[in-house]
């Protein structure tokens, strides 16, 4: 996503503060006020009542608190990170260090871990691992430009960040979830169903 050309924004409840949990109710939330959906990709873990596992902030709201609590799930594999958009472009911090850009986000969503640090594949990765799943991250790869990835067979966290790293490259990267990963494309013609779904990142335009 080129942001000098179009706008990243993060959905996750409509007016009624009932989540959206799928591309095809935001898309129909959003035409009701004459916008469309172009592409979008869910945005990271989520509770079972799809609220975010951790920080969530939408226009310049904070919905969500920062999460820095350990644990043995995926979301809590140290470190994990944010993904922002702020006043100065788009970002990928360690969670930890979100608190020193907190002042100028638009939006933001939590997930974890951190795919790639400061051009470093996260140091817990194994290159063999057996652990392969569906996944999708975002990265970014200068202040105005993101790049989100999904996969389309599954892969181990080392291959999928080694994607941002060394093709995409991205110096930081995110993971935002596995087998639930799904992907909204006009231009493609897709629109992925694999369950329903929390937080949202999304390009939209208008009708």
């Amino acid at each position: 996503v080129d942001l000098t050309r179009r706008k990243i924004e993060l959905f996750w409840r409509d007016g009624s503060k009932q989540p959206f949990l799928s591309f095809d109710g935001l898309d129909k939330w959003l035409r009701g006020k004459g916008r469309k959906l172009l592409f979008a990709t869910n945005a990271g873990m989520f509770r079972e009542d799809f609220a975010p596992v951790g920080l969530y902030v939408e226009h310049r709201t904070k919905l969500r608190p920062l999460n820095l609590r350990d644990g043995s799930s995926n979301f809590c594999m140290k470190p994990n990170g944010v993904f922002a958009i702020t006043d100065s472009g788009a970002k990928v911090v360690e969670s930890s260090k979100y608190p020193r850009i907190k002042q100028e986000t638009i939006f933001a969503t939590q997930s974890g871990p951190m795919l790639v640090i400061d051009g470093e594949i996260h140091p817990d990765f194994r290159a063999k691992s057996e652990s392969r799943l569906f996944r999708n991250g975002v990265g970014v790869a200068s202040p105005e430009r993101v790049v989100v990835a999904i996969t389309e067979d599954p892969v181990n966290l080392y291959e999928f960040a080694a994607l941002f790293r060394d093709r995409l490259q991205c110096p930081n990267a995110l993971y935002l979830d596995g087998n639930i990963s799904s992907l909204y494309s006009a231009q493609l013609g897709r629109n992925d169903y694999r369950g329903d779904i929390g937080p949202i990142l999304a390009v939209t335009g208008e009708l």
